[in-house]
């Protein structure tokens, strides 16, 4: 065989190389953007769109739509977002099209048309270059053979004939490498169309997303406005101002209800707010109360459900209804040893709460004011009504310890709410309407009233009152362990060591007439004026004297807030 005669130069060489590696890397971006596409490939518009998995969840959805109807949230929810979805779909499969006809088309003819075919002419070319090297070689042997036999005469017509094939061969191995260098630059010359490609790709994504985008922001706020205009939100672990807004109250739809329906039926029920309910009843409440559905009937019989949720609500509000910001006031001004100071400094609090705020913490303190009015019965005395719900109306913004906790209850916020119960008409003047709606009452009565004439009385005789057999426990964390530890049968246990109050229950055991009984929750008989700029040189207290027919029992029971006369706070 002839040796092999090389007739492309070093640069055409390189780009040989390099077709291969351009075949390779194309051939494979070819599969992968073909992987890529979500419709089938190679069909038209319409027959991607049925079998799309975007198109798939919009019928979905505007199924489900057509199910639940516009007149729920969740319908017309659905309704939206299908008809979005839809639209995404469509604006996919312009993309897709448009991805398939200028980049993933080009890179096919690229890969496994334009290349093969410049790879074939190489092919063809070494071919023909083989069979130039043959006949040179068969020329060359005859001329030398020739040559060395003088004695003969040369075959001239043999000779001719090997000249005319080689140079037949040499002629064609010029054209078809002529072709190949020129298929090779041309190669070379179109790389930047072939980087276009990709620019492409880029560009037709970016005007995609560019127009799902703006589709969905055009469908964004329609969804806002319908979830904005729907009124039933739940109200649990809501912000007080955002419940406000959404519902258009100014009295938290929990805490009306709930204050509501124990005007009916609860003012008399022993261990009001300090005996656990059902959890499971509970539970039930308060879902139904998120839901602004109320069963007025079914929890008449049990207020226990009633004052829990009531707790519950104020508990998981974000912020406390007396606020973060004032948390530090409320205290400085239950620290004050002057009566008559510490009085001024709460109500100069009071003022600056804000509107929303004040307005439910007034409704609240007017209502337990008048829960205290049946103490005989409920045994709900103002001491008592601040130790199991001071905790839930406020507390700090950063929890400490159980320890720190129980002592701050017992010492500080008791110290403010019970003052407030006290003297709610002097903090609160003015008379108020419980049942704003009208919606919420036991279905035995019939009187709706801020008056609540339909209740009975609190000096109703106490064998008249059902009797209730479920044992009773705080629901207050702050006082559950307290109340085990230290109740004892012989009067009030006071912990010096801590300074820690308990409820005061010691009173429970004595007997006495109901004036004597209420003498420590009674507001003194002349209410303080309105809070002066300047405090007068001998201020009278607002907190009632010890009545000398309770010093004269044998035990002497404790005054409002829980400590013997004369005692500092």
């Amino acid at each position: 065989r002839a040796e092999k005669t090389e007739v492309l130069s070093e640069d055409l060489l390189q780009v040989e190389k390099r077709l291969e590696l351009v075949k390779q890397v194309s051939h494979s971006t070819h599969k992968k953007l073909t992987a890529c596409l979500q419709g089938q490939q190679g069909v038209d518009a319409d027959k991607r769109s049925k079998k799309l998995p975007l198109t798939t969840l919009a019928q979905c959805l505007m199924e489900g739509s057509a199910v639940l109807g516009d007149d729920s949230l969740l319908g017309k929810m659905l309704r939206l977002c299908g008809e979005a979805e839809d639209k995404l779909a469509q604006e996919l499969i312009h993309f897709e099209l448009q991805v398939e006809r200028d980049v993933i088309e080009p890179l096919f003819v690229l890969a496994e048309v334009e290349i093969p075919n410049i790879q074939k002419q190489r092919k063809h070319l070494a071919k023909l270059v083989l069979d130039m090297d043959s006949s040179r070689t068969r020329w060359q042997q005859s001329a030398k053979s020739s040559g060395l036999a003088s004695n003969l005469q040369p075959s001239g017509a043999k000779a001719d004939a090997l000249r005319e094939e080689m140079e037949e061969a040499a002629n064609r191995v010029e054209i078809c490498r002529d072709q190949l260098s020129a298929d090779m630059y041309n190669f070379v010359a179109k790389e930047v169309d072939y980087a276009n490609y990709f620019q492409t790709l880029i560009e037709v994504q970016a005007e995609y997303h560019r127009k799902s985008l703006a589709l969905l922001q055009n469908v964004l706020p329609q969804i806002k406005a319908q979830q904005e205009a729907w009124m039933e939100k739940p109200s649990f672990g809501k912000p007080l101002e955002e419940h406000l807004a959404v519902s258009g109250r100014e009295i938290a739809f929990p805490v009306e209800a709930c204050v509501t329906m124990l005007l009916e039926c609860g003012m008399q029920e022993e261990g009001l707010f300090r005996v656990a309910p059902s959890a499971s009843k509970l539970k039930k409440l308060k879902a139904a109360l998120d839901c602004c559905v109320v069963d007025v009937q079914e929890y008449s019989a049990d207020p226990h459900a009633i004052a829990g949720a009531l707790k519950s609500y104020l508990r998981e509000l974000p912020e406390p209804l007396m606020t973060f910001e004032l948390y530090e006031e409320w205290i400085q001004a239950s620290n004050i040893p002057e009566q008559e100071k510490r009085l001024q400094a709460l109500w100069n609090a009071c003022e600056k709460l804000p509107k929303a705020n004040y307005n439910n913490i007034r409704y609240l303190i007017k209502f337990l004011a008048k829960l205290t009015e049946y103490q005989d019965m409920n045994k709900m005395t103002p001491s008592n009504v601040a130790i199991v719900l001071g905790p839930n109306l406020l507390w700090p913004q950063a929890d400490g310890n159980m320890t720190e906790m129980m002592t701050t209850v017992s010492l500080q916020i008791v110290a403010i709410i019970e003052p407030l119960i006290q003297h709610a008409d002097w903090f609160f003047p003015g008379d108020i309407e419980f049942n704003v709606t009208g919606n919420y009452g036991s279905p035995m009565h019939v009187n709706h009233n801020a008056n609540y004439s339909s209740m009975p009385s609190p000096d109703m005789d106490h064998a008249d009152r059902r009797q209730h057999d479920q044992a009773r426990r705080p629901l207050s964390v702050a006082t559950d362990n307290m109340m085990l530890e230290f109740y004892k049968k012989d009067g009030l246990r006071k912990i010096q060591s801590m300074g820690v109050r308990v409820m005061d229950t010691s009173w429970v055991a004595r007997r006495g007439t109901s004036v004597v009984r209420k003498a420590s929750s009674t507001p003194p008989a002349a209410q303080p004026p309105a809070p002066p700029t300047e405090l007068p040189t001998a201020p009278h207290s607002p907190i009632p004297e010890q009545s000398p027919d309770i010093s004269a029992t044998p035990s002497p029971p404790p005054t409002s807030f829980g400590f013997p006369p004369g005692a500092e706070r």
